[in-house]
């Protein structure tokens, strides 16, 4: 059977941890289906969002959730407040949220697993290895299991869904580390009558099959991420009118970091730059700055990795949208372009997949291969 989750014997609750608005859909499906499964077993459960100022921008990190009980007394006994503080298992539907959320303003950004107890669970949509999910995930402190679901990050959008099967392979994922509370027989026959699909409970069974799972000891995973936690005034030391101070020109506030909502950010090719000033213009977070040199820098902790800085530069590969998780820092990068320019160009080249020499670039400008296809409009494969 393999390594499972250990629980309550009375109850689970599960929390999906989503991106605004793009994943809202697949997050209520999944845990909708999680309830309805477990019903066919006799137990009883109910699915619902955070509290109502859930934050649902565009990327921002927002959680939901699915609790079953034995009985109805155990399920309202868990449901006397408005979010679970501990679950049993975590699922991130997107690999890059395993670099900490911040899904509540004033939680400051907070670890992947913070809410899961010891011998509790994190499974994770990602097409990456155990250890390489692992190796962008906060140290752990106690051990937990980590699993992940074969397949990409799923943004459907909130009205509409992209079916792909994710949800059917997240439940199937779930019957596989929770036995006890989601038998892959009772997600399959949902899924069958919810669909009358066979490629669907197919889904199910092959999440089920290639999840792989991997134990977590205290002390595996990265300690680089920013510590992003806050002392919050109580009601005798608040200031009238809840005055925030404003910032000065060319200031940006210390205690607003929106990369939480990347999966992709940009890097730069400031050998190629032809300092056009786009990307400046037309960043909707203002988060380029101009150098003494003309050039644009991406401030990595205010880029929330929309990808218009790339559509906008009319320079083949000037700039690349790359994943989120090859990345270890947010750190400002034009000064080691400036301090060690062939170190800069080296780790161009190793984030982005494409080559720092002008003239290589300027070879194959007209191939139809692009670092990123649809980033950057002046390549072939990036019309809209």
């Amino acid at each position: 059977m393999g390594t499972v989750v250990k629980t309550d014997p009375t109850g689970i609750t599960i929390e999906i941890v989503y991106r605004g608005i793009f994943q809202k859909t697949l997050a209520q499906r999944i845990c909708r289906s999680i309830v309805l499964a477990a019903r066919k077993r006799g137990y009883t459960g109910t699915a619902f969002g955070r509290y109502g100022d859930s934050p649902e921008r565009n990327g921002v990190p927002a959680k939901y959730f699915a609790v079953v009980a034995i009985n109805d007394l155990e399920l309202e006994s868990s449901m006397a407040k408005y979010e679970p503080k501990v679950v049993d298992i975590a699922v991130a539907v997107d690999d890059t949220l395993v670099k900490g959320v911040e899904s509540w303003a004033w939680y400051g950004r907070q670890p992947i697993w913070k809410p899961v107890h010891e011998g509790g669970a994190v499974l994770v949509t990602s097409d990456k290895t155990p250890d390489q999910v692992l190796a962008q995930t906060d140290t752990a402190e106690r051990p937990y299991i980590l699993g992940i679901v074969p397949g990409l990050a799923s943004f459907a959008g909130l009205w509409v869904f992209k079916d792909d099967h994710t949800d059917y392979r997240v439940l199937g994922a779930l019957a596989k580390i929770a036995p006890d509370w989601v038998r892959i027989a009772d997600v399959k026959t949902l899924i069958q009558e919810q669909t009358n699909d066979g490629s669907a409970v197919a889904s199910a069974q092959d999440g089920y099959d290639r999840t792989q799972l991997r134990p977590v000891t205290v002390g595996e995973g990265t300690s680089g991420h920013e510590v992003l936690q806050f002392e919050k005034p109580g009601w005798t030391t608040m200031r009238p009118g809840v005055i925030v101070d404003a910032r000065k020109p060319g200031e940006r506030n210390p205690y607003y970091k929106k990369y939480g909502a990347r999966t992709l950010r940009p890097v730069v090719n400031f050998d190629t730059c032809i300092k056009c000033t786009m990307c400046w213009l037309d960043c909707p977070d203002e988060c380029f700055e101009v150098t003494p040199e003309g050039h644009y820098e991406v401030v990595y902790e205010a880029c929330i990795g929309c990808g218009i800085c790339a559509q906008v530069c009319p320079v083949k590969d000037c700039i690349v949208m790359v994943d989120e998780l090859k990345f270890e820092d947010n750190d400002d990068k034009w000064q080691l372009w400036k301090t060690d320019h062939d170190a800069y160009n080296r780790w161009f080249e190793q984030k982005s997949g494409v080559s720092a020499d002008p003239k290589t670039v300027a070879i194959g400008s007209r191939s139809a291969k692009n670092a990123a296809p649809g980033a950057n409009p002046t390549t072939a494969g990036g019309e809209d």
